[in-house]
């Protein structure tokens, strides 16, 4: 009787070990990084950089998987029909996650997923064709104001963050302009520069040879940066319009229910991978501005975003797919 107390003691002992040394064994193999965008794009070129960069803090490497379309149903799918063990993560973008669409209707992310951290931002540049008597945002509100439904602003298609920034100004300034939906970045931008498009909001890389050359001005930043460039450049929302500030983001999701050790676990990888200045140097010039933060801000990010972007679309009575 003795003896099987002694041995019951040792089993539950090593049950513990056992319990503890799985628990802290996180990651024991390779781990799968959905990416909701096709190989090769911005959200790819970052999201490789980031996999290599966590993968050496987390000791297993960090394997990504293309799957773009459907507003990142595709991808989300992927993750919710794995196992929610920290093994298939989520690299969406803003969009993604706070753009209301049919497909994601009466769904919310966050009772679906797990905030890690959010790993970059990029605020978008104002700009307008340089033949407008245009220098500054006060100027482009008069403008406007002055010219009612005579002011037209570009974007790359209905539903984009660069639409919504502009519904967005369109309401904070109290202006009417024009919306003019194209099928991409380039070809407005051509047509910005040649006077078709008066205004666009768009990131700093796709914008600066135009810039550069004279045929564009920049007039200010959707939210603050620490870009070399774009740091110089006034912030909207303190150049008269408090309310028009966003920024676009990549952040980083499991599953919903992954163990929060796991959680952490990513959360103090991504913090410390993203500290590395030469991360920094070498997206500084695509207006990608790496930053990391607590699961919390994460959420906390998601949700205010969405509530902009659906209160946006809803005054703007913005049809969307």
């Amino acid at each position: 009787m003795k003896y099987r107390h002694i041995l019951a003691g040792i089993l539950a002992a090593g049950a513990l070990l056992a319990g503890a040394g799985a628990s802290a064994a996180y990651p024991e193999r390779p781990v799968r990084m959905i990416i909701p965008f096709a190989a090769g794009g911005p959200a790819d070129l970052v999201g490789r950089e980031i996999a290599e960069a966590v993968g050496k803090e987390i000791g297993q490497p960090i394997i990504v998987v293309n799957a773009g379309g459907g507003h990142g149903v595709p991808a989300l799918n992927q993750v919710l029909g794995a196992p929610a063990d920290g093994y298939t993560l989520l690299m969406p973008a803003s969009g993604n996650m706070t753009i209301p669409s049919k497909a994601m209707k009466d769904k919310n992310v966050l009772e679906l997923l797990s905030p890690i951290s959010q790993l970059t931002q990029s605020p978008h540049v104002l700009v307008v064709n340089a033949s407008l008597p245009i220098n500054s945002v006060q100027d482009l509100i008069d403008y406007a104001r002055a010219h009612p439904g005579k002011v037209n602003f570009g974007s790359a298609g209905v539903g984009g963050i660069a639409h919504l920034g502009m519904e967005l100004f369109k309401s904070q300034a109290g202006v009417d302009v024009v919306h003019v939906p194209y099928r991409g970045t380039s070809q407005v931008i051509t047509d910005l520069a040649s006077g078709q498009v008066h205004a666009l909001f768009s990131s700093m890389p796709s914008l600066k040879p135009m810039i550069d050359k004279g045929t564009i001005k920049a007039l200010g930043m959707s939210a603050p940066s620490s870009g070399s460039v774009t740091s110089k450049l006034p912030v909207i929302s303190q150049a008269g319009l408090p309310g028009m500030e966003y920024t676009t983001w990549y952040g980083l999701f499991a599953k919903r229910e992954t163990p929060d050790e796991v959680i952490q676990t990513l959360n103090a990888a991504v913090k410390k991978a993203l500290t590395n200045p030469e991360l920094n140097r070498k997206f500084e010039p695509q207006g990608v501005e790496f930053v990391s933060g607590s699961p919390e801000e994460l959420a906390a990010l998601v949700k205010k975003d969405t509530e902009k972007w659906t209160r946006v679309i809803d005054e703007a009575g913005i049809e969307l797919d």
